[in-house]
């Protein structure tokens, strides 16, 4: 499997790739997320289109996925939700943004025959196997993502490196509830969380996040490690 280098969790540069690729970063953009107090979270463009969650791969986490993993099976409505398995290292970077963006309103802000509406375009009547061999072989990908990788405020590791750190993304489903998108799971994952509005995302999703994942990864990480427990959030939505 080959590898690319990680992204750093930065609106600016998650906005940079955007346009490399045809997002008018001018309609919609990437925030950042500085807590999740009422009054941080109100500092936040709304309404949010999707939210991007940096995420430590902890035991007690991935330990939580495997067992969903196993009794996974594509909740009603999957095949209105665009979905990308992950099968280039440290690519989850990209993939997330594509989930974001494919699944969210700011799909309407690609320039029509830009690279990234070109490729989303495919992607929508490929099947989940064909969508990888897409990935896979697009240069424009491959060049916008090793471009933003170079453009990080802390210095990358090599492709090759271990990273236990992985982006998912959240986005209001065709249901009306939480869809969780991740390239390493076996699908895209519909959570019980109402989603009543385009303006109640943010707080679901932050919310499930601090229940779910922060919660989880405390169990034990905290005792033994930490500096370890890392999180950052990330909000898709209009441009302020």
């Amino acid at each position: 499997m080959s590898s690319w280098v990680p992204l750093e969790a930065n609106p600016e540069l998650f906005s940079a790739w955007s346009a490399q690729l045809g997002l008018d970063t001018q309609q919609s953009t990437f925030h950042d997320i500085f807590g999740l107090d009422e009054e941080l979270l109100a500092m936040v463009p709304q309404p949010v289109h999707a939210v991007l969650c940096l995420l430590p791969l902890t035991p007690n986490i991935e330990a939580r996925h495997r067992t969903e993993d196993a009794a996974y099976t594509p909740p009603q409505g999957a095949d209105e939700v665009l979905w990308f398995e992950q099968t280039i290292g440290n690519a989850c970077g990209t993939i997330g943004l594509l989930h974001a963006i494919a699944n969210s309103p700011a799909a309407q802000s690609m320039a029509p025959d830009s690279p990234l509406a070109q490729l989303l375009r495919v992607a929508r009547g490929a099947t989940p196997a064909e969508r990888t061999k897409l990935l896979e072989s697009s240069d424009a990908l491959k060049t916008a993502h090793a471009v933003t990788a170079e453009q990080g405020q802390t210095a990358a590791p090599d492709a090759d490196d271990p990273v236990d750190l992985h982006f998912v993304a959240f986005v209001r489903g065709p249901d009306g509830k939480l869809w969780e998108l991740d390239g390493r799971r076996r699908g895209p994952v519909a959570r019980d969380v109402p989603v009543a509005s385009a303006s109640a995302l943010l707080p679901s999703a932050t919310k499930f996040v601090q229940d779910y994942y922060v919660r989880c990864a405390m169990l034990t990480q905290m005792r033994t490690d930490p500096d370890q427990v890392q999180f950052n959030l990330i909000a898709l939505g209009p441009a302020a």
